[in-house]
């Protein structure tokens, strides 16, 4: 048995330790949080052991693994804290504010062969794996672009107050949403080598970002664009999707289906045919032993567990793949504060024609 504490016990966390409170594999042996009411909560209805000092915790307490579900901005130290007791760390995303603190932790926990995972929970909706398992069948040949786009009814007027509302504490929609379809994107094309025309645009929020857009480029030509809106009204709920077109078709996937279009200049998988094929989520996801919000987030939480059990450091989602994601999170960052590169004034601009022996020419703006 898996001797587990959760940390953090907002919507995250509380859907977590929900989930991992009834894995057959697990005991959580304690929680920690700064709300004195949940933890009182959780204590005289589970009886677990509940603490407010996450140090404390970790002296006292006998443990196997944690599950950090903080702010953002207090992953860096827990994780690291988590490590130097030879624990076992799942962390939500995104991993750390600083690409310095990932690589440093990436390395001590490889270092010391424990099993590290980031709560990127959408390689493990059925239609993403679906995805990455087309691609590397190579079954729409050479990947030549890649669009990634989140939209939804986050924020949708002005607000503020908590951490997710502060640049500093990791919130806006680069490190909720965007972040999401960055590792999606990295996962089926790799890491990128540069990123171009980043805007971070304000909506209703007063300090962070409601809007994402970014151009991403890859290795060996391939390029990416990224469109991400919380404030957008228009849709329901938060939707997520990928399109991926290639030499030898097109792939378009969101939370409930994987439609591809397969032309016949590259191997066509089994049970594919050339043209128009769909594969739905529901066919793709096995059963899982507790639901609560979707199979994936009860998958990825499964997924750390038999790791732990397996001694299998290797893995999806693991601190390698994340610390990827946080270093396009900052180039992102980087390039929307340089601002816009070229602009009217500075740039050649072809002015009125003049016509010359008989033909038109453009005379070139100084």
């Amino acid at each position: 048995m898996i001797k587990l504490a959760v940390v953090g016990l907002g919507k995250m966390g509380l859907s977590h330790h929900a989930m991992i409170n009834a894995h057959p594999d697990v005991e959580v042996v304690g929680v920690c949080d700064s709300s004195n009411y949940v933890l009182g909560v959780l204590n005289k209805y589970t009886g677990v052991n509940t603490y407010t000092d996450f140090d404390a915790m970790l002296e006292r307490v006998d443990l196997d693994a944690v599950l950090i579900a903080t702010p953002s901005s207090s992953h860096a130290h827990m994780v690291r804290a988590a490590l130097e007791r030879d624990l076992h760390v799942f962390c939500e995303k995104p991993f750390t504010l600083s690409v310095q603190d990932a690589e440093a932790l990436t390395a001590l926990g490889r270092e010391r062969g424990l099993v590290t995972q980031v709560g990127y929970h959408n390689r493990f909706v059925g239609a993403f794996h679906e995805v990455k398992a087309l691609l590397d069948a190579r079954a729409i040949g050479d990947v030549t672009h890649v669009l990634g786009e989140a939209y939804g009814p986050v924020v949708l007027k002005p607000k503020g107050g908590t951490w997710r509302s502060q640049r500093t504490e990791g919130g806006g929609c680069l490190y909720d949403y965007a972040a999401h379809v960055i590792d999606l994107l990295n996962w089926y094309v790799g890491e990128p080598v540069g990123v171009g025309g980043t805007v971070l645009n304000k909506v209703f929020s007063r300090e962070i970002d409601d809007e994402v857009f970014s151009t991403l480029y890859f290795p060996e030509g391939k390029t990416g664009q990224l469109s991400v809106n919380w404030s957008d009204e228009s849709y329901r709920k938060m939707t997520t999707r990928v399109t991926i077109w290639g030499t030898a078709g097109r792939i378009y996937a969101d939370r409930q289906e994987c439609q591809v279009y397969l032309r016949d200049t590259a191997p066509i998988p089994t049970g594919f045919q050339e043209g128009w094929n769909v594969r739905y989520t529901t066919e793709l996801t096995e059963p899982v032993w507790f639901y609560l919000r979707g199979e994936e987030y009860s998958a990825q939480l499964d997924a750390f567990v038999q790791r732990i059990k397996a001694k299998r450091a290797d893995g999806l989602n693991s601190f390698e793949s994340a610390t990827m994601t946080d270093k396009v999170i900052a180039m992102m960052i980087a390039d929307a504060e340089k601002g816009a590169s070229t602009s009217a004034g500075n740039a050649a601009i072809a002015s009125k024609p003049a016509r010359r022996r008989g033909r038109w020419r453009f005379r070139r703006g100084s």
